[in-house]
């Protein structure tokens, strides 16, 4: 029986569009409740951005690839970088590879520099409603710190990644939410190892979780969900093989429909 849905945003949740069917929604998460099922947001984004989404609900927000865990609006749990490490990747990228338009992910905000394009700066507010210009990563500002997040120009640095594992190899794990966009996250701090902690928690089995993914970030998830679904528009064709079942694509609002016909029946 499921007892808790962790569900993916963007390319699963939300559509082409970013948006949902809100008023469907409600209902469906007013009988989730009614049942004493809990309903997660699963997301590399930050915590503001998907409150923005949902509003101030009764429900569990697992953000920044698993690092940062919120109830409602308390902050319920979290896991951050060594000071010293994550200074070593950032002025990695920022000095020694010449990269300026990257974001770095606090816990009480996010971080960019003033010295950026607009187009970043306009996608980077979008994504970080917390988010604060600053002049320089050196010194970084005081917070403690989740993640790094940016978009590979593969025509300048077409071997970025690969050369960040290897350089960083003990202390990154790098995830993608989509096409060049990658997500530099702890190694044992990811949507899956978040969602095993709270099940742990809430004395639940894997078997009582259902979870929704499109992406590279959304595999550990998938993987440990006993009722897991890829989404039909997904290009990452290793969860296909992962997940027990499709899901309509998101712009079908799969999500919605799976959690109708399966668990609300």
């Amino acid at each position: 029986m499921v007892k808790a849905i962790a569900v993916d945003m963007d390319g699963t949740f939300l559509d082409s569009k970013k948006n949902y069917d809100k008023d469907r929604f409600e209902k469906i998460f007013k009988a989730l409740k009614e049942r004493n099922i809990e309903f997660i947001a699963a997301s590399g984004n930050q915590f503001a951005k998907l409150q923005s989404i949902f509003g101030e609900r009764d429900m569990f927000f697992i953000s920044e690839n698993g690092a940062v865990i919120y109830r409602g609006k308390d902050l319920y749990n979290y896991r951050s970088f060594n000071q010293v490490e994550y200074k070593e990747v950032v002025d990695y990228l920022n000095i020694d590879r010449n990269i300026k338009e990257f974001i770095v992910c606090g816990l009480k905000s996010a971080y960019i520099l003033k010295d950026t394009s607009e187009a970043f700066k306009k996608d980077a507010h979008f994504y970080y409603h917390q988010l604060e210009e600053i002049d320089s990563f050196q010194p970084l500002p005081e917070d403690e710190y989740v993640k790094i997040a940016l978009n590979i120009n593969r025509d300048t640095h077409s071997t970025l990644d690969t050369d960040l594992e290897e350089k960083f190899s003990n202390i990154i794990k790098l995830v993608s939410s989509g096409h060049d966009s990658i997500d530099i996250i702890m190694p044992n701090m990811t949507k899956g190892q978040a969602l095993q902690r709270l099940l742990e928690e809430w004395h639940m089995a894997t078997s009582d979780l259902m979870a929704f993914g499109d992406a590279n970030n959304d595999k550990d998830m998938l993987e440990l969900a006993e009722h897991s679904y890829v989404m039909a528009n997904s290009h990452d064709k290793s969860l296909f093989e992962v997940a027990k079942a499709v899901a309509p694509s998101n712009d079908e609002q799969g999500v919605l429909q799976i959690i109708e016909q399966e668990v609300l029946k």
